[in-house]
């Protein structure tokens, strides 16, 4: 059965799973470079799945192509059956509201308050009017102080976002990823300017959001120890190529040569 317009969009969001399905995506930019090479996958929902690799192996092009930050140069991604990358305008701005982000610099307002980076989440809801004369029902800020306390840090409401270290603006960000009740979450590099301790700390989130709510997770990393740690299924990419999809534990001394280069050592993050 073919769905239009706003047909579509009862049907996908009327069913109860959330199956993130990508099809031959290609996405080569303006300079002539191929960053992702006819990539296929299914993510079912409620997976945590790391998406490990080099820089510029084509991670973070992938997630952004996903939620059409960026525009694909051919391929399907299907969001319960409804095709992403041929989405208009106003079907984007419902399939946003189930997706996610986490950002590798965190992308909040440094001068503005926790809670009010936090209440960004919410955009896509509230009336646009509200959201630029930075009002906000009373309903919805005690959703930011909830989602604040999910992450542990409530207490840091009130507080400037360029007053908290680099793991509670993570957690600023997961927070505010909350606020769209999301199915989806995609977590960009979300660790990489963190130290290990407070990499730990974010990724716990990350689970917990998953495991208890059931969010599928896909998360962008350098370190396969933490992807071991976290995730339920790791996809390594090498030259925008899938080079392994499976389990954690099936990436041996050989596929870890294959995915990082043959001289690459592992950072062991603990």
């Amino acid at each position: 059965m073919l769905y239009c317009g706003q047909d579509i969009l009862s049907a996908v969001f009327l069913q109860v799973s959330y199956m993130l399905k990508i099809e031959n995506l290609t996405k080569i930019y303006d300079n002539g470079f191929k960053a992702l090479d006819n990539i296929s996958l299914e993510i079912p929902d409620g997976q945590f799945v790391a998406i490990i690799g080099l820089s510029g192996s084509g991670k973070s092009t992938l997630m952004r192509c996903i939620n059409r930050l960026i525009e694909p140069t051919e391929g399907h991604i299907f969001w319960n059956g409804l095709d992403i990358a041929a989405a208009n305008d106003e079907e984007m701005r419902q399939i946003r509201r189930q997706i996610g982000m986490v950002f590798q610099q965190f992308n909040l307002v440094k001068r503005s308050k926790v809670i009010t980076n936090v209440l960004a989440g919410r955009l896509g809801y509230v009336n646009p009017i509200f959201s630029l004369i930075n009002y906000f029902p009373k309903k919805e800020k005690e959703s930011a102080l909830a989602s604040l306390e999910r992450v542990g840090i409530r207490n840091q409401a009130y507080k400037r976002a360029s007053e908290l270290s680099g793991g509670q603006q993570q957690r600023v960000g997961i927070a505010r990823a909350l606020m769209q009740n999301p199915q989806l979450m995609l977590a960009d590099e979300p660790v990489a300017s963190l130290d290990p301790a407070t990499s730990h700390s974010v990724m716990k989130y990350l689970e917990l959001l998953n495991k208890e709510d059931g969010i599928t997770v896909l998360c962008s990393l350098h370190f396969l120890s933490l992807a071991r740690a976290y995730a339920d299924r790791v996809i390594a990419l090498k030259d925008g190529v899938v080079q392994f999809d499976g389990l954690p534990e099936d990436i041996d001394n050989q596929r870890f040569k294959e995915i990082y280069g043959e001289d690459a050592v592992e950072v062991q993050i603990s």
